[in-house]
């Protein structure tokens, strides 16, 4: 469906030459919620203007349904670039026309003409896709920003593209919002069968969206791959770096300084994956008798209908049936690492908790 083969991109200003993209070869299945994630300045923006010729590639090649958009005629790539539809981050609808007459731009701008019926027939019926029915005569000032997306969705989906452009589609949305837009885009995959390439710095929108992503840095794709493979075995630092925003990594400091000075010794992290997500495993292990299980710390996420995981423990026991606990539960699925942060550590976070306590005029005392 897309495939970048060998592209990187160049800009030159005043005689200086920066690299936005190094050699990228990636391949977006057809049916695909493919995500593409990085921080700014990775170049992940760049890399998704290439696919609607936004931007074009300084080598290399970016092909769409098996043709490389360098090879076709300003004809032919016009004609390709109605397949492909694109929302932006800051909805990009003229303030001076209605949301119909925003919908409707790209059919009274195209080639083919459309009677003003046939126009208002997709739009009504765009409009009730996107579950905005009422707003077909609103100005976008009159609209909040999950409904202006909506327009901008329907939008992008009146020329019945093959594929769905996002860049950053929910940054500037609240939570609240951006689930529902996340929604309404799993509802365009599922049942209009449109691929979409999606750009975020959110870990959590790919999470809940991506079957597949690629995560850059630096105008480099580092690592790439199934949703769920990525987040439970992540390779680049940088990856464990987002997947940490969404999975601690490590038990967060404020948890551990309520601890006694002689509890860090077996604190460990669990990280439930696959079957052991759903089945009571530490429960079994308390039913032994043999350790106790005091949990410091969870969280849980599903993704791509599998639920993954960590949880911080402390161990209580002698250390040959902590050690024979570890083993049950990994012969369960569940990988157990001990926590890298100990009593000296504790120590450091309580002596700075106590150092900076108000006096008593309520300055901070450093």
């Amino acid at each position: 469906m897309i495939e970048f083969r060998n592209v990187t991109k160049q800009y030159v200003k005043n005689n200086t030459t920066t690299t936005a993209l190094h050699p990228i070869n990636l391949t977006i299945s057809k049916g695909d919620i493919f995500g593409v994630i990085g921080y700014s300045g990775a170049g992940k923006s760049t890399l998704i203007r290439l696919v609607n010729a936004l931007e074009t590639p300084t080598s290399g090649d970016v092909i769409i349904d098996g043709h490389a958009l360098n090879d076709y005629s300003p004809k032919q790539l016009r004609d390709a670039k109605k397949r492909i539809g694109m929302i932006f981050q800051h909805f990009n609808l003229l303030e001076s026309k209605t949301v119909a007459e925003n919908i409707a731009i790209p059919l009274r701008l195209g080639h083919k003409q459309f009677s003003n019926q046939e126009i208002d027939a997709k739009v009504t019926e765009l409009l009730e896709f996107v579950e905005i029915p009422d707003k077909k005569n609103a100005y976008p000032r009159e609209l909040s920003g999950g409904q202006k997306q909506r327009v901008g969705i329907a939008r992008a989906l009146v020329n019945n593209p093959h594929i769905l452009l996002c860049d950053e589609a929910t940054s500037a949305l609240d939570p609240q919002t951006t689930l529902a837009i996340l929604d309404l885009l799993k509802k365009i995959n599922r049942e209009q069968g449109i691929t979409i390439m999606m750009v975020t710095h959110q870990m959590e929108v790919v999470e809940y969206l991506c079957n597949r992503i690629a995560v850059m840095e630096k105008g480099h794709i580092v690592e790439t791959g199934p949703t769920l493979e990525i987040f439970q075995n992540p390779q680049a630092p940088i990856t464990r770096k987002f997947i940490n925003t969404v999975i601690e990594e490590e038990i967060p400091l404020r948890v551990l300084a309520n601890l006694e000075d002689d509890l860090p010794n077996h604190i460990y992290r669990f990280e439930f994956l696959g079957n052991s997500a759903h089945t009571p495993v530490i429960n079994e292990l308390m039913l032994q008798g043999k350790v106790t299980v005091n949990i410091l710390f969870a969280n849980m996420i599903e993704i791509d209908g599998s639920v993954i995981g960590g949880m911080f423990v402390q161990l209580k026991g002698n250390n040959d049936d902590i050690e024979e606990g570890i083993r049950f539960l990994e012969e369960r699925g569940v990988r157990v690492t001990l926590s890298r942060l100990n009593a000296e550590t504790i120590h450091h976070h309580q002596n700075q908790d106590h150092d900076q306590q108000p006096n008593q005029h309520g300055e901070t005392i450093a």
